[in-house]
């Protein structure tokens, strides 16, 4: 008979407990009923609490708070399962299990491969890799698919989930609203209350697992001044300014008002000391409110060139007057007596760092570099060097373009900001769906997680959708698992999502990918982001037989993939469904393709709209791992087809 016994008392190692006996129990569906008691003195069974409680070393941990150690060393039938903080118990069990045979193949419940088995003795030791581990919602979200991918997160490793804005309206209207797919579903309204209800239930699945919440983002550029921003990125010329806060706003072209009417999109008159101190207030106090957060995000205002162009503002860059805004914040925090942690952003303009301001307190801070104009056709190398880095002109300059300038000029703000840092990254927000093939971009996620790494960064938290598992979900497990042991090998984390993904038909999945990748590739289809893009980028005759032999490849796999649509694992049914739908989705991809690179635009945009309006019939049945809106919204771009919410 199999006991479970908690050391620790601690909400999420109860959560753990909990967890185990479910995965036991499901594994040796007729090993009986499993206890779970607290018991600090227990000496048998499976024992579960910090390592400190066990009287284990914990010194390789700069901070056991952030700092992930999972200890397992277990027999058949029990045994100690520990780690250094609440979270890391729940992950060391999850390694338990994996180490058992389980893995987490998707969200969800099908996504879950259980073996049915004794379970055996583990040792395993290991501190993750990676401080930061995790993702940022995005894309048409909705309130099922946030808290499947909540409890998804340490299943896979992954430590820190966060949700941007304060009520993020704008991604649950992409999903509620059903757009691009209005003739398949009907659109179902939700209000700004249910919105943020909905968060705080996310919230609290966050806090059960004792996940590190990361908060905000854009938006207190606005909001703090009054104005809405919960709209999202489209523009919206009725959006009240109170006037009494105009003048705060930043000045352009001789105008103080919204940015090209998007209120996430403007930025205030850093220089003006009253108005920093206004957004300081608003920090401080929101941070006061909502105590749960282990990171608050304070961006500015999303895009570029939209800082104020007063004769003040003009006297330092805008990285100079975000310093000193964010040493207004600490004085305000610290006057409350507030140990908040705020998150900085090198990111469009602020990507160029400071010249003249430092942070007076970095050990509040971390800096987050989001590089999100960078290729995502290759990885950046360790310590790389720019010749000539860009001048930064005031309002004229726009988005970095090499990657390499990104770590270069990151590496420049640590002088001025001394403190932890990681990536947001955007490989799940569009350009999954510039490498439909997943296997290149899977090894995109490795080599990237690792140059960050070796360019000092301590992990990723990934901007993107909560639905990026199509037609699979390798490109997850490989971020996942790279993070948190940088020594892993591709090919080995490539086999064995494949093996319980497909079962003996694995190899004929990888052979097919392979095939999507070769004649679908990234390297033609990625939008480039470039200013100096060439406009003709997509006008490549000789790409035509190429993507004219998908329809051939598809339907092959198809007849090969037929007599397998029910297998058995339920997780390896759905995997081959999504497969089979796949193919369809390159299929019509590749057409209008190929009308696009011989120079057909009309037609091409005829024929991607057309199979992105017939496609939209399988998202119902799909939604959990593939996100309609987002795909259809991303290609677009490709296809000259630019939406309200393009940025």
């Amino acid at each position: 008979m199999y006991t479970i016994k908690k050391i620790t008392s601690h909400p999420v190692v109860d959560f753990a407990a909990e967890e185990l006996k479910k995965y036991l129990r499901m594994m040796m569906p007729r090993c009986g009923e499993i206890s779970i008691a607290y018991d600090p003195q227990a000496k048998d069974g499976f024992r579960l609490g910090l390592m400190q409680d066990f009287g284990l070393d914990v010194s390789e941990a700069e901070d056991v708070t952030l700092d992930d150690i999972l200890h397992i060393d277990t027999d058949a039938q029990g045994g100690i399962i520990a780690g250094d903080n609440p979270r890391s118990v729940l992950l060391a069990v999850y390694k338990y299990l994996t180490l058992n045979g389980c893995r987490w193949l998707f969200p969800g419940i099908d996504g879950e491969y259980i073996p049915i088995r004794e379970v055996e003795g583990v040792q395993y030791h290991k501190m993750a890799d990676c401080r930061y581990r995790g993702q940022c919602n995005e894309g048409a979200e909705s309130q099922q698919c946030m808290l499947e991918t909540i409890d998804f997160s340490p299943k896979i490793g992954l430590n820190v989930y966060m949700i941007e804005f304060d009520i993020p309206r704008v991604y649950y209207d992409w999903y509620y609203s059903h757009r691009y797919n209005e003739e398949n579903r009907e659109p179902e309204p939700i209000s700004n209350d249910i919105i943020l209800q909905w968060k705080r239930m996310c919230e609290t699945e966050i806090a059960k697992r004792g996940l590190q919440f990361h908060d905000m983002g854009h938006g207190w550029t606005a909001e703090s001044f009054g104005i809405d921003s919960s709209g999202g990125w489209r523009a919206d010329e009725t959006n009240p300014v109170p006037e009494e806060s105009r003048q705060y706003l930043a000045l352009i072209n001789g105008e103080r008002g919204l940015y090209k009417g998007v209120a996430l999109n403007t930025n205030f008159c850093m220089s003006n000391p009253e108005a920093r101190a206004i957004v300081a207030k608003t920090v401080a106090d929101y941070a006061q409110t909502n105590n749960n957060v282990d990171y608050l995000h304070v961006w500015l205002a999303d895009l570029q060139k939209n800082h104020c162009e007063c004769d003040e503002c003009r006297k330092k860059i805008p990285s100079d007057w975000y310093v000193m805004l964010l040493n207004d914040i600490d004085e305000e925090l610290t006057a409350r007596n507030l140990s908040t942690r705020i998150v900085f952003c090198s990111y469009t303009d602020t990507a160029y760092e400071p010249t003249c301001e430092s942070l007076k307190n970095p050990k509040r801070f971390t800096m987050m570099l989001g590089a999100i104009s960078r290729s995502y056709c290759y990885t950046s190398p360790i310590n790389p060097t720019v010749e000539q880095l860009t001048p930064f002109v005031l309002n004229k300059s726009g988005r970095l373009s090499s990657f390499e300038e990104y770590f270069v000029r990151a590496n420049n703000w640590r002088r001025f900001a001394p403190c932890p840092s990681f990536a947001y990254e955007y490989h799940f927000w569009k350009h999954q769906f510039y490498a439909p093939g997943v296997l290149c971009f899977a090894r995109r996620l490795y080599e990237d997680v690792l140059c960050y790494k070796g360019n000092g960064f301590d992990g990723v938290i990934q901007d993107g959708s909560q639905r990026a598992f199509f037609p699979n979900g390798l490109c997850y497990y490989v971020y996942a698992a790279t993070l948190f042991d940088n020594s892993v090998d591709f090919e080995t984390l490539k086999e064995d999502y494949f093996r319980h993904a497909y079962g003996d038909m694995w190899q004929e999945a990888v052979a097919y990918l392979e095939a999507i990748d070769e004649h679908l590739p990234q390297t033609y289809l990625e939008v480039v982001h470039s200013v100096d893009a060439d406009p003709n980028h997509y006008y490549k005759p000789e790409m035509e037989s190429t993507l004219l032999a998908v329809d051939g490849i598809t339907r092959r796999m198809e007849q090969t993939f037929a007599p397998y649509r029910n297998m058995p694992q339920r997780v390896q049914t759905v995997a081959v469904r999504l497969l089979m739908a796949h193919g369809e989705f390159c299929r019509g991809y590749a057409a209008a393709m190929a009308l696009k690179c011989v120079g057909k635009d009309t037609a091409a945009r005829e024929s991607f709209e057309a199979f992105a309006n017939d496609f939209g019939r399988y998202e119902l049945g799909m939604e959990r791992y593939y996100d309609h809106f987002e795909a259809t919204h991303s290609l677009k771009a490709i296809f000259n087809t630019k939406s309200e919410y393009d940025q």
